[in-house]
């Protein structure tokens, strides 16, 4: 009997310290996993990308050879290059979009010397706030600047007058609005408060007034409203759409002639290293005067002009 009790009160105690080792043990595996599922946790939510960044830049060539060609013509060579740069941050209730755009080129007829045909810089910044707790919304503030790399002449190669050139002209525009992001395509930004000023930092241009600035300035400052609406979708398959119209209307100085940049680009995706895209460019400043001249070259008439620029090119494109 004794003995039976004895062995009973051992084997209770082995079961009791087996179930508490055990317990021990649960517990350090819970514990653990516990520990790993956070880490994990964090992990992921620390591999979540704030920043998105990337960009395509684009090589286009076209050049003409011609021998004892009897329907006539001329050699001819052609080169251009894009660079368009973007760096958009989001976490929480703020944003923060980067655009840059480069483009540069340049071509060659005959004998006659390189000139350019195209030539741009093109810098937006727009940071933004969450607004009536709708994610559609912001409190925004928007920095623009445009302006060329090289000279630019009246009638080249016949008449190299120079009529611009690097920070002549160039715009500095910050406007502070709403925007309105109705999905990553499309995006509304108005601000009724807008400054733009306007920049011709050459001295002979600046004596003749070029650009609106006043004759012997070198700056200008106008006060306005001001509209940018961007859309940018593969509105088909490999085909995209990338369009922004900004509007700017100075409250000063006549403000019903509104002020228009409207600029569309249709890119072709052929495969991972060709395209070809097409550029459209309308403008309409009306502090710029643009001369007219009739057939025997002689100027008739000199005011504001709506201004257009149709680019075509097929070449090499690298997207990262």
């Amino acid at each position: 009997m004794k003995r039976g009790i004895l062995i009973l009160l051992l084997g209770g105690l082995w079961i009791s310290q087996s179930a508490m080792g055990q317990s021990d043990d649960d517990k350090a595996f819970v514990e653990d996993a516990t520990q790993k599922t956070k880490e994990n946790v964090g992990s992921e939510e620390a591999k979540e990308p704030s920043w998105k960044k990337g960009g395509t830049a684009s090589l286009n060539f076209n050049q003409v050879s011609l021998i004892n060609w009897a329907a006539g013509g001329l050699n001819s060579v052609a080169g251009s290059a894009f660079c368009n740069l973007y760096a958009n941050y989001r976490k929480g209730k703020s944003t923060w979009d980067n655009t840059l755009d480069l483009g540069y080129g340049l071509i060659k007829q005959g004998n006659q010397r390189f000139i350019k045909s195209d030539d741009k810089i093109d810098f937006t910044s727009k940071y933004g706030q969450e607004a009536f707790g709708n994610p559609k919304w912001f409190y925004s503030g928007l920095l623009n600047f445009k302006t060329q790399f090289a000279p630019g002449y009246s009638d080249p190669p016949a008449n190299l007058d120079r009529i611009s050139d690097f920070l002549a002209p160039a715009y500095l525009l910050g406007a502070i609005g709403m925007d309105h992001k109705r999905n990553d395509n499309l995006s509304l930004f108005l601000s009724p408060v807008t400054g733009k000023l306007t920049i011709v930092n050459d001295d002979s241009l600046s004596a003749e007034g070029a650009y609106g600035v006043d004759a012997g300035e070198t700056t200008r400052l106008e006060l306005g409203g001001y509209l940018k609406i961007a859309y940018n979708q593969e509105v088909l398959k490999n085909v995209n759409l990338n369009s922004r119209i900004e509007l700017f209307s100075n409250y000063i100085n006549n403000p019903e002639n509104i002020d228009v940049f409207w600029e569309t680009v249709v890119t072709m995706k052929v495969n991972k290293y060709l395209n070809a895209n097409m550029g459209f460019t309308l403008i309409y400043d009306d502090d710029i005067d643009i001369p007219v001249a009739d057939e025997n070259g002689n100027q008739v008439a000199i005011g504001p002009r709506t201004q257009y620029k149709q680019v075509l090119g097929i070449g090499l494109s690298y997207q990262f």
